[in-house]
């Protein structure tokens, strides 16, 4: 993550038990989008930046840190910023393990993202074989921040996360 993001150590552990409704395999720390989160009193400020404009997931996410933030005695208030925009680079290396773990290839930098998504270049590696023998099949996968492709080696589908900087 970035310098700028401040999480108290004491709300670090319960903000990283709170899962990405769409991809649970990443929580909202290790996808990146808690900007700060910080104590005052009985009272938790959390700040949140969605993955794009339109995320669909936001509010659930906002619920679910409400939810678990009571569970533990807090009273949670939770923001949600714009800018700055959210970006890959945001997500930690533990959950970019985690994507390719769950069979998603993780963002690669924005030059080989563009190469990759205009079909110029092999280079998205297949989360199954690890073959970079791969191609584009729908800028789109199951949501609007990922891209499908197939491996031409073990034939495969799969969801690429794309780069977003």
């Amino acid at each position: 993550m970035t310098e700028d993001v401040y999480i108290e150590a004491e709300l670090f552990s319960i903000l990283k038990s709170v899962p990405d409704p769409e991809i649970p395999v990443l929580s909202i720390i290790d996808l990146g989008v808690v900007r700060s989160a910080y104590l005052k009193g009985e009272n938790v400020f959390v700040e949140i930046t969605p993955t794009y404009s339109g995320c669909p997931a936001m509010d659930v996410i906002g619920d679910d840190i409400k939810t678990e933030l009571k569970k533990h005695g807090y009273i949670p208030k939770v923001k949600l910023i714009l800018s700055p925009a959210w970006t890959t680079d945001w997500m930690t290396d533990e959950g970019k393990q985690a994507l390719r773990d769950y069979g998603i290839a993780p963002p690669m930098d924005a030059t080989s993202d563009k190469e990759a998504l205009l079909g110029n270049k092999r280079v998205i590696s297949c989360p199954q074989c690890e073959s970079k023998n791969t191609r584009l099949v729908s800028q789109f996968g199951s949501t609007a921040c990922k891209a499908m492709f197939k491996c031409e080696d073990c034939e495969e589908t799969f969801d690429y996360f794309k780069c977003l900087t």
